[in-house]
C-alpha cells in the first residue's frame, strides 16, 4: 500500500483533535465528545482515501457543537 504525505498529515491531526476531544469528554462527563473523540482516533486506520478521511473527520469534529446534551 502506497501511502500519501497528505493523508498521514490528515490522519494525525484528527487523531490529535480526537485525543483532546476523548479528554476534554472524559473529565466533563460528556457523552458526545467521548464517543467523537473515540472514533476520531480509531477511524483513520481504517480509511485510506484522503477525501473520505476529511469528510468523516470533519463530521465527527463537527458532532459536539451540532449534537448539543444538557
Amino acid at each position: 500500500m502506497d501511502i500519501d504525505g497528505n493523508l498521514l498529515m490528515a490522519s494525525l491531526l484528527f487523531g490529535t483533535v480526537g485525543m483532546g476531544m476523548l479528554m476534554f469528554g472524559k473529565k466533563s462527563g460528556r457523552m458526545v465528545p467521548i464517543a467523537a473523540g473515540l472514533a476520531l482516533v480509531v477511524v483513520p486506520y481504517f480509511l485510506s482515501n484522503l477525501i473520505a478521511l476529511l469528510l468523516v473527520g470533519g463530521a465527527l469534529s463537527a458532532a459536539p457543537w451540532i449534537v448539543r446534551e444538557s
